[in-house]
């Protein structure tokens, strides 16, 4: 540094291995050092002002990255380390997850009981190839009811409280799965005999035929079961779990709160109940549906009072198939709604200009169950013009006992329209005084049953003039059918029956001759129609 024109300041400091070392730390050169270079290292020649050299400076050329990643070892080693940590508390984790997954897939949520999932793979691993496996399938009687009624939360506890009875009744006997809504399956091991398991069935009928209370409720469904067993150890947990449920239809369709054995007829019978299903669609888009009408006359047994439309099923090749052959499955299968209004709509088309003959018309439980049933009356009284007052809709006991919650609601319905209610076949069921109090019907029809029993049974014919007399208390009307011959006729009209139906008098018609047949004419005239236009006896009421 020049201070004055003739004084210069010089700095100096001695190139030491140290000074060096520390001029490499802080720039990053790796090895610097005085002297000649090395193979692997590079070097640089510092001069003096007159240009000698003054020293050599040699290093190990290395690019900063690295120096950086050395410099930074421990915390590489420190986040691996951190990682493996994670890595192991995340695949804990998961394993958490995915055990948790397996138990869903094979737990229902609601009930907390193995699933139909599970079913299928306890009888592929556990039961694999062992025979003498029976299985249980069970359903609930009347469960729709309770949703409808009471609402989907008291059906969901309703499950519950069956789930733990049905664990409770099996302990560790048995394990009870639900395959979902109202339906559980029991499997039986240990090869127990056909009369142990049947045994156990009738005390399970008897345990779930219990009341239920449920938030002050008492709530009371059956159980209809079916049952199979694996006789080979080929069958698998697919057929096996099918045999049950088709034997467990046969329950339904046999009254319900029963079990039943599979057996092959029921195939059968399956297969047959598709045909008919198949038959039935194509007979509402042909127009195959045919409504006859049968006369009902007063006590005296001269004049005409009401009719009742029967439905019957006209084929492409005129064969008539009665409504007991295709009822059952137009009602399991739903179409029974449609064919249903079809029926109601045609009979008042039909009975419009009868003048003051009443209209008969049966209805399924499955309508009735149905909560848009009342509106769609309403529509088609309105279509039609025909008064509510002379409708009469007939109602069977089964579908009371079934639900009585739900039957009151859509009969309180009908009965604002205007149109008035029969409870049909009485002296078959289980209606007591109790009900008909409950509903107040404006009519009574006494089975034909009874009514062919009375002529020659005591027992009979005492519960007949009860019938009608019960009947009178409650100011409803009494009807005898299925009166065949004039002892039925005079034993009915003894009895107090307003009216009298059946093959006596007249047999199912077509409109068209009751439209003729009810014309002003002659009594000889009237039984001549009659008699010409009977219908053959298998399609008669």
């Amino acid at each position: 540094v020049r201070l004055t024109n003739n004084e210069i300041l010089v700095v100096a400091k001695y190139v030491t291995r140290d000074l060096l070392k520390d001029i490499g730390k802080e720039q990053w050169i790796y090895g610097l050092h005085s002297g000649q270079p090395r193979d692997d290292e590079t070097s640089i020649v510092l001069n003096d002002a007159a240009g000698d050299p003054v020293v050599t400076l040699s290093w190990r050329p290395v690019y900063p990255g690295i120096r950086a990643l050395a410099d930074s070892s421990w915390v590489l080693a420190a986040g691996i380390l951190l990682f493996l940590c994670v890595a192991t508390y995340l695949l804990q984790q998961a394993s958490a997850i995915i055990d948790q997954l397996k138990h869903s897939a094979y737990t229902d949520s609601l009930s907390g009981l193995p699933n139909r999932r599970a079913l299928h793979r306890d009888i592929a691993s556990e039961h694999a190839g062992t025979d003498g496996l029976a299985l249980a399938f069970l359903d609930l009687d009347g469960f729709k009811g309770v949703n409808d009624h009471y609402g989907h939360n008291v059906g969901d506890q309703l499950i519950i409280r069956c789930s733990e009875k049905l664990t409770g009744f099996f302990g560790g006997n048995a394990v009870v799965y639900r395959m979902g809504g109202d339906e559980f399956a029991v499997l039986i091991g240990g090869n127990k005999s056909v009369a142990e398991i049947e045994a156990l069935c009738h005390d399970l009928l008897a345990q779930m035929s219990l009341p239920f209370q449920i938030d002050a409720r008492t709530i009371v469904v059956g159980t209809s079961i079916g049952l199979s067993r694996r006789a080979d150890d080929w069958m698998s947990s697919t057929e096996l779990l099918r045999q049950a449920d088709v034997a467990m239809y046969a329950s339904k369709l046999a009254g319900k709160m029963q079990f039943s054995w599979f057996d092959s007829s029921f195939d059968d019978r399956k297969r047959e109940a598709h045909r008919i299903e198949i038959g039935l669609r194509s007979a509402l888009e042909l127009n195959q549906f045919r409504v006859l009408y049968q006369q009902l006359v007063d006590s005296t047994g001269t004049h005409v009072v009401a009719a009742e439309a029967l439905l019957r099923w006209e084929k492409s090749d005129g064969t008539m198939v009665g409504p007991n052959i295709f009822i059952p499955v137009a009602e399991e299968t739903g179409l029974i709604n449609e064919i249903g209004l079809l029926v109601l709509r045609q009979a008042c088309s039909d009975a419009l200009n009868w003048g003051q003959v009443q209209l008969s018309v049966n209805v399924s439980p499955v309508q009735l169950r149905n909560p848009g049933f009342p509106g769609d009356l309403a529509n088609i009284l309105q279509e039609t013009g025909f008064p509510p007052s002379r409708l009469e809709l007939e109602v069977t006991e089964t579908y009371l006992v079934g639900d009585p919650e739900t039957a009151r609601k859509t009969l309180d319905a009908i009965h604002a329209i205007g149109v008035k209610t029969a409870l049909d076949d009485f002296g078959t069921g289980y209606a007591s005084i109790g009900f008909l109090r409950k509903f107040a019907f404006d009519k009574l029809k006494i089975d034909r049953s009874l009514v062919c029993d009375a002529a020659q049974n005591p027992a009979s014919r005492a519960l007949l003039q009860a019938s009608v007399a019960m009947a009178r208390a409650l100011n409803m009307a009494v009807t005898a059918e299925g009166v065949e011959n004039q002892a039925q006729a005079d034993l009915a009209r003894i009895a107090g029956c307003d009216q009298l139906q059946g093959w006596l008098y007249y047999r199912a018609l077509p409109a068209d001759v009751v439209t003729e047949h009810l014309a002003p004419r002659s009594r000889a005239n009237q039984l001549f129609l009659r008699d010409v236009y009977d219908m053959p006896k298998q399609a008669a009421a």
